[in-house]
């Protein structure tokens, strides 16, 4: 494995993704429209929610196991107000909601295709269109989408509780105008996942994933090849699998990346504000957290809490998700009281 691999700075628009390709590693089967539809408002987000008191957090790598070129530090102190945030990550039933109230189209069905892991592809050879540059356990799959995530011969009868895949940055941010909701900023992620345990290395402690029973669905075995499921699980598990953090939020770690709101800057933390940052005012990626089913210490250590990756906004893939939050700051009587 060479170092560009090790890090996820050898393929286009990816900071790891568990490797996953931007959009453009893959011949494009269409464009997407200049401009997109507005998205209706009003939606039945049904996703349970999380109090998570204002406070200032330690946001960044203190346990020296970050990635070149991810920009997990310096380490620098944040505060943020009180917020609402989703238990777990939206589901397919979640997102077929959305889907049957606006009609809405995501950028897997405008493109054709989408990234799919290559144990996980479900499709005739005719639908696979290939391997991608350096990644080549990625494979682009047409008719790949978040109702076939594996391909036209995949569905997701019975996997109403899994975590809904192959949604763009762009899809994401359509949910939650339907949801009347948004992304976490990356300060918020982190300081959710950490579920109060400042400068703990993931959300549970500082214990290894795998000590004393699993408590993530990562990879096992010999990365891209074999998985033996110790975890007991391929791809996706359910939402609610494992344990929840400290604050209530299941698998901020594995399982799939998540979307934030902020555009990725490797150098952002040497000058972010320290009250409520939002990210760079522009880049060529968006922010990617929690690492997924993919990940393994031997290539892609990144199902921790400070670990940061990117995407382009238009990529999909059968890894990366996302959970949301209330567009106003709940009421938090400690801060205003002064206590």
């Amino acid at each position: 494995m060479t170092t560009s691999e090790q890090t996820g700075t050898g393929h286009e628009g990816c900071g790891c993704g568990c490797g996953t390709p931007g959009r453009g590693a893959f011949v494009q089967l269409g464009s997407r429209p200049a401009d997109a539809a507005a998205t209706p408002a009003g939606g039945r987000h049904g996703v349970e929610q999380l109090r998570i008191p204002a406070g200032t957090f330690t946001m960044g790598d203190s346990s020296g196991d970050r990635n070149a070129g991810d920009g997990e530090v310096p380490l620098h102190e944040v505060t943020l107000d009180a917020f609402e945030i989703d238990a777990t990550t939206v589901t397919t039933a979640d997102f077929a909601r959305f889907v049957d109230d606006t009609g809405y189209r995501t950028e897997a069905d405008t493109f054709g295709f989408s990234a799919v892991f290559h144990l996980a592809v479900e499709a005739d050879p005719a639908d696979i269109m290939g391997q991608a540059d350096g990644t080549p356990w990625w494979f682009g799959v047409r008719g790949a989408d978040w109702a076939h995530p594996g391909g036209p011969r995949s569905s997701i009868e019975g996997r109403d509780d899994h975590p809904a895949t192959h949604v763009s940055w762009n899809d994401a941010v359509a949910y939650c105008a339907w949801a009347g909701r948004r992304l976490p900023t990356e300060a918020e992620w982190e300081y959710a996942a950490r579920g109060g345990l400042d400068g703990a290395k993931y959300p549970w402690g500082d214990a290894e994933v795998d000590d004393g029973g699993w408590r993530a669905n990562i990879w096992q075995g010999t990365f891209p090849r074999e998985n033996t499921l110790d975890d007991g699980w391929l791809t996706t598990a359910p939402v609610r699998t494992f344990e929840p953090n400290g604050y209530g939020l299941w698998q901020p770690v594995g399982n799939v990346w998540e979307w934030c709101q902020d555009w990725f800057d490797p150098n952002y933390y040497r000058q972010s504000p320290a009250a409520s940052p939002t990210g760079p005012g522009q880049g060529g990626g968006r922010i990617l957290r929690g690492g997924s089913y993919l990940c393994h210490i031997s290539y892609c250590n990144r199902y921790r809490n400070s670990a940061r990756s990117s995407n382009t906004p238009d990529s999909s893939m059968g890894n990366a998700g996302f959970r949301t939050v209330a567009l106003t700051p709940t009421h938090d009587a400690a801060t205003e009281t002064g206590a």
